[in-house]
């Protein structure tokens, strides 16, 4: 059992930035994929970045070069640093992993539901 802990939200204006950082209970190096997804009320789930163990990253094209997503092996922590945010980027935020490495994190991207484990979330709200 993977337990992931979110941090950093919160609000800000258009146009600003917030970094998220999500803490995993054990070794990102054990788990297959992590990434980033959001929902918003009313609104299906929706990948926003995936990261695989080898670094290989996959954004949501709302995000791309907006959003940046990392992870500190030493620390355990995944992040996703996000610039320029727009009132569209508002929702909740969460941090997910799966240890099944034969599904790439381009998978994840586009099915954030079929992750194996996630967080509880944090709130994303941008007002314009």
């Amino acid at each position: 059992q993977v337990q992931l802990v979110e941090s950093g939200g919160g609000s800000v204006q258009a146009g600003g930035s917030l970094r998220l950082s999500c803490a995993a209970s054990e070794n990102l190096d054990s788990i297959g994929c992590m990434g980033w997804f959001r929902q918003a009320p009313g609104k299906e789930r929706e990948g926003v970045a995936t990261i695989d163990s080898d670094g290989n990253t996959h954004y949501a094209d709302s995000v791309k070069g907006r959003f940046t997503i990392s992870k500190d092996n030493a620390k355990n922590t995944l992040y996703l640093q996000m610039n320029s945010l727009k009132t569209e980027d508002t929702a909740m935020y969460y941090c997910a992993a799966d240890r099944r490495s034969y599904l790439s994190s381009a998978y994840f991207l586009v099915w954030p539901r079929d992750f194996g484990y996630r967080g509880q979330g944090t709130q994303v709200t941008v007002s314009s």
